[in-house]
């Protein structure tokens, strides 16, 4: 007979992305701590994930690990197969990994936008297109973009404002101007067509907007299953990212993201909202 996972449709599970150190690893333990069901760590690094691990097993926590890239769509779409075989699905999805340069990294600006959209904006995507076929009823996905996209959206000319703020703009519009961006960055005229001259922001509108969007199709398609979708800011944390600098802790940072994969069962909201301190955003 073939080797079969062991599956137990009744134990709830949340998985977070890029979760091997910084706000990730806090959702992690966060989660350890409160959410009741199975927690992942995960990390593109196996060895790096289950040092992780291991180091929450010392402060007497049980998360379990998969190996997840989210640049990878093979590697999405194997941990999405694990999931739905062990567990039929997942209740909670945090989408966290993402990257960022360094303010005083000397690579040209057209190659730093075409890295940290493809991770933060395209791969993130990637993860929904694929996960959202196992989001169980329900169901509870936290985007963790920034307030850095709100400030990059001021920055935005009138005309580019405008089209993240409308309510019917779609995916492929979304794509779109992303890859605009990148193009744009690339020729060196980003500032002159309109866009603020940082990539990690213009990747986190993409993030804040593709929440929305996605937020609005659930609601269109899955209207009586009970799944929040939110984006989040996490605040300014000492991270690895961040710097030292930073006034939050990562478990501080963790309380937002925690606070909307842990809505309670039957709530109607927040949802397709960009969230910082527990609260909505005006965007």
């Amino acid at each position: 007979m073939p080797l079969s996972l062991c599956t137990d449709m009744s134990i709830r599970v949340a998985v977070v992305t890029g979760s091997n150190k910084g706000i990730g690893l806090a959702i992690v333990r966060a989660l350890c701590k409160q959410f009741e069901g199975d927690v992942y760590l995960t990390a593109r690094n196996v060895g790096r994930g289950e040092a992780a691990v291991k180091a929450l097993n010392s402060e007497g926590l049980k998360p379990l690990f998969h190996q997840l890239d989210i640049d990878d769509l093979d590697s999405i779409k194997t941990a999405a197969e694990f999931f739905k075989q062990k567990y039929g699905g997942v209740d909670v999805l945090i989408n966290n990994a993402g990257i960022a340069f360094k303010v005083a990294d000397t690579t040209p600006f057209g190659t730093q936008a075409e890295v940290t959209l493809k991770t933060n904006f395209l791969s993130t995507r990637k993860m929904w297109t694929v996960f959202s076929e196992i989001i169980k009823s329900g169901g509870r996905v936290v985007n963790v973009s920034s307030m850095v996209s709100v400030s990059a959206l001021s920055k935005c000319s009138p005309d580019l404002q405008q089209r993240f703020r409308n309510e019917n703009i779609t995916e492929e519009e979304l794509v779109e101007l992303m890859q605009r961006f990148v193009d744009e960055a690339k020729k060196g005229e980003h500032k002159e067509c309109g866009w603020p001259d940082t990539a990690y922001g213009v990747s986190k509108i993409g993030v804040t907007v593709l929440s929305m969007i996605h937020a609005r199709r659930l609601t269109k398609e899955r209207p009586n299953d009970g799944i929040l979708l939110n984006a989040c800011c996490p605040g300014w944390v000492r991270t690895d990212m961040a710097g030292p600098k930073a006034p939050k802790s990562p478990d501080e940072g963790a309380v937002t993201p925690v606070y909307l994969a842990l809505l309670p069962s039957g709530a109607k909201e927040p949802h397709g909202q960009f969230v910082s301190e527990k609260t909505v955003q005006k965007w």
